[in-house]
């Protein structure tokens, strides 16, 4: 194959070095001929083409097989000049790249996922929550002390390393940002309350009334389910329950978007939110739900995050990122919060993003938690 193409490579690098090293001359300014000095012709050996002109950047020996001056479509400044030097070029980066070795076709074990990211990696290794299976590193990043302590970590729970180049685990996470280490594992579920045992206010909340829950009805964008999962993780939340139906799984991208806070930070999941939030209820917790436009609420009260004080167990409910809290679930609320904007706003972003408001919203709640605590 190689003999095959070295013709169409010389004609290629042929091509490419006339009209580059034609083009050039033809745009440096020339100083003009002496007094008396006739103007310098074409070398003895170079004879001047049929038509061209002193100073006009005319051809000085055309190179073999190319379209000569004077020929109908051919000449520097013609399409069907460039056209056929450019098609000739073009060959030699298709050739090439055929040539090319393919990346390495790794099959993946049945049942598993592969996880990204130096975060998510290195908890999953260290929180033995996961089944795990292989884990890669980029095979010139090895001497990076953060990949040799995933060696170790690898080593010691018994996990194959595997060094590849940077294109086989651009495709084993489908080209996200893996940071030069990818680990295949068994997928995290949610974690049911019923099997949990739902502490009720005699258990979790009698040492420590100031117990918040965030409540997440069908978050559906894995980017945002990490950020929440992150938020609620750093501000102190005691528990996160999703409902069940219409959200998004644990998945991969859910664990990098968390910084991996998901695999330290148990998540819970119910099949019927409604019937939860009466259950609570009835066990004296508050339930507060969110709100971005206050003038769409009905039958409840709707205050601001700033004047919100709370004494009882608490669950905050977000809902989704087009639609918001269900009817259902506002009437199971005791108050609604908003978060007061800073200025006028224009129609169309009056609103902000699921996962910072709800990192607003924890921080002004559970800043009130840690007073309490001092």
């Amino acid at each position: 194959m190689e003999r095959a193409l070295m013709p169409r490579v010389c004609r290629a690098l042929e091509l490419l070095r006339w009209p580059c090293g034609l083009r050039h001359r033809s745009t440096r300014e020339q100083p003009p001929p002496a007094a008396g000095r006739a103007e310098e012709g074409p070398p003895a050996s170079l004879p001047r083409s049929p038509g061209a002109h002193p100073g006009s950047g005319g051809s000085w020996g055309t190179p073999r097989g190319h379209p000569r001056a004077g020929h109908r479509g051919a000449g520097r400044g013609s399409a069907t000049g460039r056209e056929l030097w450019l098609s000739q070029l073009d060959e030699f980066p298709r050739a090439r790249k055929g040539m090319e070795r393919k990346p390495l076709r790794l099959e993946r074990t049945k049942g598993s996922e592969i996880l990204f990211g130096v975060g998510p990696c290195s908890l999953a290794l260290s929180q033995a929550r996961r089944d795990l299976f292989r884990l890669f590193l980029k095979q010139s990043s090895s001497r990076r002390p953060v990949m040799s302590e995933f060696v170790l970590q690898a080593t010691a729970r018994g996990v194959p390393v595997l060094h590849v180049q940077r294109r086989e685990l651009d495709e084993l996470c489908r080209g996200q940002v893996h940071q030069g280490v990818c680990l295949e594992a068994t997928p995290l579920r949610f974690k049911s309350l019923e099997d949990a045992g739902t502490p009720c206010l005699g258990g979790e909340a009698s040492g420590d009334r100031q117990v918040i829950w965030l409540v997440l009805e069908q978050i559906q964008d894995p980017m945002n389910l990490g950020a929440l999962l992150r938020s609620a993780y750093f501000l102190g939340v005691d528990r996160v329950v999703t409902s069940h139906r219409n959200s998004c799984p644990l998945t991969p991208i859910v664990s990098k978007a968390s910084a991996g806070a998901v695999e330290v930070f148990d998540v819970y999941s119910t099949d019927d939110l409604q019937s939860f939030l009466k259950a609570k209820t009835a066990e004296g917790w508050e339930v507060v739900g969110t709100v971005s436009k206050p003038e769409d609420v009905e039958d409840v009260p709707v205050i601001s995050c700033l004047e919100f004080q709370w004494d009882k167990p608490l669950i905050v409910v977000i809902g989704s990122e087009g639609e918001g809290l269900s009817l259902e679930t506002q009437l199971l609320c005791h108050r609604m919060l908003a978060i007061p904007p800073g200025r006028a706003l224009h129609p169309g972003i009056d609103s902000l993003n699921v996962s910072v408001a709800t990192g607003i919203l924890l921080h002004s709640i559970c800043s009130q938690k840690r007073r309490h605590g001092d």
